[in-house]
């Protein structure tokens, strides 16, 4: 009985803030909101591709600023922090037999580099991590090793950490049983000639060696070729190199609530992109939609609780931003985070970690999110890139799932632009947020 009536009570708290916002009229006036396509749509064009670390991130936080003021924002602030810097350099590669063709290839975060001329070798595949890992080191010495390890999509994004593992253990593992370089397949579901790129890390004092990733299209090809049973010869020039120590930084801005004494609500996406696009659904339509509800919620009147908007720096090449902002406020109390960093389609399923004495608010946020055509998730699990290692100390969070489907179509390619941003997908995830905040940022203090 006891149980039974904390919920209840719990449940009226956590709607008792339609004193100050009416959540059902704020989530349906979102519906029409502009001011995350008009973010993505600025971001994307003013500043474009913005490598972490780089003068053109360096530019994209000067212009978070002034938006963010512009947007009404408080305390709108940069807390930089230093970081290693690795840059693209020219990427190229050919079948030199048995029958010559180019391919499509970019490099790999903190890829080593060939010599200009690049290097050639003979290809010895695998059709997963596992099995180069049994692979004798004689079979792979001095050849370039090939991955095939195809990743199928799916709504909730899963088979991206199974099917990543080429990218991100791959070129330590080659390196170290004496590989010249490594490719992969994308790891991505599109079909287009546009290979994938995403971060890896030579671990454990593993020599860097030339690491790519071949388009599927491509590593099809390859792997067609191979079957020929014919030894299959492959010219690589990758030519990146490490730039040193620079800054980086992440964007803070504040709802100020009217309880400055309580816990603050945490929400943002990264700033930092990739360079073979412009970063539109990776990650500026996170930041866009998570600003754009908090603004919405600014705009109806104060909220309880303050609201924090950060948009973390260096998201893409290791977590920098996130690990940085757990270094200065992670031992602050924090009553719910949340980030956006799964492109810009309708949101599906909410999820939440608040804790069993919460249970009444997370049921109060999916009653909230069902006209939407959200579904219920579980109330013991949250996840998000820069605000992981916070979830894993413990901090309340929640997570709007997105649809992620064809999200690997396009990330982290140079498809990944503001043309494939859906605007009424990207209205209802700000009306899930707004929705989101107007219950979470004014649940009174138990």
């Amino acid at each position: 009985m006891k149980t039974v009536l904390a919920l209840a009570c719990l449940a009226s708290a956590a709607t008792a803030h339609a004193q100050t916002h009416d959540v059902a009229a704020l989530r349906d006036a979102a519906l029409q909101d502009q001011y995350a396509l008009e973010i993505t749509e600025g971001l994307t064009t003013e500043i474009g591709p913005r490598l972490a670390g780089t003068e053109a991130e360096a530019r994209a936080r000067t212009w978070a600023v002034a938006k963010l003021t512009a947007l009404g924002f408080s305390n709108v602030r940069v807390e930089s922090f230093d970081m290693p810097v690795w840059v693209r350099g020219d990427e190229k590669a050919w079948v030199t037999a048995p029958f010559p063709q180019p391919l499509a290839v970019t490099a790999l975060g903190n890829s080593g580099a060939t010599p200009a001329s690049g290097i050639q070798g003979e290809i010895v595949a695998f059709e997963s991590v596992d099995a180069l890992i049994a692979a004798p080191d004689s079979a792979v010495r001095g050849k370039i090793v090939f991955i095939d390890h195809a990743m199928p999509p799916t709504q909730d994004g899963s088979s991206y950490g199974a099917f990543g593992r080429p990218r991100r253990e791959g070129p330590t593992i080659a390196s170290r049983k004496g590989a010249v370089g490594i490719v992969v397949r994308s790891i991505g579901t599109d079909s287009h000639r546009n290979p994938h790129t995403g971060v890896q890390t030579f671990a454990d004092g593993a020599k860097p060696i030339p690491a790519g990733a071949l388009s599927n299209p491509d590593a099809d090809q390859l792997k067609r070729i191979l079957k020929r049973g014919r030894p299959v010869k492959l010219k690589l020039v990758l030519t990146p190199r490490n730039i040193g120590i620079r800054q980086s930084g992440n964007v803070i801005a504040e709802v100020p609530g009217r309880d400055r004494s309580l816990p603050p609500v945490l929400v943002g996406g990264h700033l930092d992109s990739w360079d073979l696009g412009t970063g539109a659904v990776d990650d500026a339509s996170g930041v866009a939609i998570t600003a754009a509800a908090a603004k919405r919620i600014m705009d109806a009147g104060q909220p309880l609780r303050t609201i924090r908007v950060v948009w973390f720096g260096a998201e893409e090449v290791g977590l920098f931003g996130g690990l940085d902002y757990r270094a200065k406020h992670g031992k602050e109390p924090h009553y719910a985070i949340a980030e956006s960093d799964f492109g810009a389609d309708k949101v599906w399923q909410v999820n939440t970690k608040l804790g069993m004495a919460r249970e009444g608010e997370a049921k109060a946020l999916q009653q909230a999110l069902a006209p939407l055509g959200i579904v219920p998730g579980s109330l013991t699990e949250a996840d998000g890139s820069d605000i992981g290692p916070m979830i894993a100390d413990g901090v309340p969070a929640i997570a709007l799932s997105q649809d992620g489907t064809h999200y690997f179509d396009l990330h982290h390619t140079p498809d990944d632009t503001f043309d494939k941003i859906d605007p009424a997908a990207m209205r209802q995830n700000v009306a899930a947020w707004t929705a989101m905040l107007a219950i979470v940022a004014n649940t009174p203090a138990k």
